[in-house]
């Protein structure tokens, strides 16, 4: 959550015409709403967030300062827009949805793990998207014979007892749904899923950088960022946040962490290892 004064000079400007104030919940998503308070009270010209619920927090705390979302899994699902192309209010940003991003998930996983027939989805239940994507993520999972089932977990101390109810519900694999929170589990979802010997996906790219997982496929999350300069640069020459479009991403990364996979005992095919855009060995 960030807060931008002056002029942003992202578009052939100065970094000397602008000043950013900076918030971060510190994996605590109860202080969101003090942090958005916080920065209404600073009376910005334009708050930027990353996440659904930093933007919830945040449009709840103003409906006049315009809000850019860098990043919004599910900016329509979420309450945050009324539609991607009106979003009408004080909001506008980009998207990390995209069509049919469940099924390309199911498909790389089966690639990765042929005989997996049961699959555990780990979600935060305060992220506002995370029910839709999960609802998404088990249908695909159906569509090819595969059973899938979810697990929640909404902060550290919960993650062992999410991965105990994976390993009752005899999960051959395990999606993890990106969500702030759990890039800050990365040392312990990582360790957890080497004792368990289970193959972990994440429907986040950079979360695999960040050690969660053996593969990850979804937008390119720095692109996203870069991209909420333009909708900044657009409000500070005053259009209206509810008249620009809500964008969807267009770049998409795959990466795989071969250390990973190797602790937990998985073979990347080479069919992988050539689609993929990073590969951490």
């Amino acid at each position: 959550m960030g807060r931008v004064l002056g002029r942003d000079e992202a578009f052939g400007h100065t970094p000397d015409d602008f000043v950013v104030e900076a918030r971060w919940a510190e994996g605590h998503p109860e202080r969101l709403p003090a942090l958005a308070a916080e920065l209404v009270r600073l009376n910005p010209h334009i708050i930027l967030c990353a996440g659904s619920e930093a933007g919830l927090a945040t449009k709840q705390a103003t409906a006049t300062i315009p809000i850019v979302l860098a990043v919004s899994s599910d900016p329509v699902g979420a309450g945050l827009v009324a539609s991607l192309g009106r979003p009408g209010g004080n909001v506008t940003g980009l998207s990390l949805a995209s069509t049919d991003v469940a099924g390309k998930h199911v498909e790389l996983l089966k690639i990765l793990v042929p005989q997996a027939r049961r699959v555990a989805v780990l979600m935060n239940p305060h992220d506002p998207t995370h029910a839709e994507r999960a609802a998404g993520i088990i249908a695909a999972a159906e569509s090819v014979g595969v059973d899938a089932f979810t697990v929640q977990a909404a902060t550290v101390d919960q993650i062992d007892g999410a991965f105990a109810e994976i390993a009752r519900g005899k999960a051959d694999a395990l999606i993890i749904l990106g969500t702030p929170i759990f890039n800050l589990m990365a040392n312990d979802i990582t360790k957890l899923s080497i004792v368990s010997r289970l193959p972990v996906f994440s429907d986040s790219a950079s979360a695999v950088r960040l050690g969660i997982g053996i593969m990850g496929y979804g937008a390119d999350v720095k692109d996203l960022f870069r991209r909420a300069a333009y909708y900044v640069d657009r409000i500070l020459k005053d259009a209206k946040p509810g008249d620009l479009p809500i964008e969807q991403p267009t770049k998409f990364e795959l990466v795989i962490n071969l250390k990973t996979a190797k602790a937990i005992g998985i073979t990347v095919p080479p069919s992988l290892l050539a689609r993929a855009d990073d590969v951490i060995e």
